[in-house]
């Protein structure tokens, strides 16, 4: 194993989700990838170059969520662990599904909140996406009882 990708979402559970790697990532000496994707805000689509306070709130969210995974990389790089964090724009699953390739990864790490009924309906779920169009073994970690 040489590449693996941690998608990250900055939900509480997100450095447990990422500690619970730690061990796998040493024992096989893999690059750990932290994969974050911002995806722009619906109604900003909409505008060519948009309202300057939308532009202005949106380069500080993605500045925050950089910082905020720079952070967590230099945690693992700490304990030794090569790590590359990537901040990238996009569709969710699609893009997750395309840098796996790019970077051919041998294992995808999702984290699964374990949202059902209407959400589920009406967004989907993201971990269930990833498992129907990935190349390469998914390692789901549930969210839903996991303490920080």
């Amino acid at each position: 194993m040489k590449n693996i990708i941690i998608t990250v979402d900055f939900s509480e559970h997100t450095e447990t989700i990422i500690n619970s790697i730690k061990t796998i990532a040493k024992t096989t000496s893999s690059q750990i990838w932290l994969l974050h994707i911002a995806a722009p805000e619906p109604d900003f689509l909409g505008y060519e170059t948009g309202p300057q306070t939308e532009r202005n709130h949106l380069a500080f969210r993605f500045r925050e969520e950089h910082r905020q995974l720079q952070e967590l990389a230099e945690k693992l790089r700490q304990n030794d662990i090569q790590t590359t964090a990537l901040l990238l724009q996009g569709a969710t699953i699609e893009t997750i599904i395309s840098e796996a390739e790019k970077l051919k990864a041998d294992l995808i790490v999702v984290g699964s909140h374990g949202k059902s009924g209407l959400y589920k309906t009406l967004v989907g779920s993201i971990s269930e996406g990833i498992i129907k169009q990935a190349k390469c073994p998914i390692l789901v970690i549930p969210t839903r009882n996991l303490s920080t």
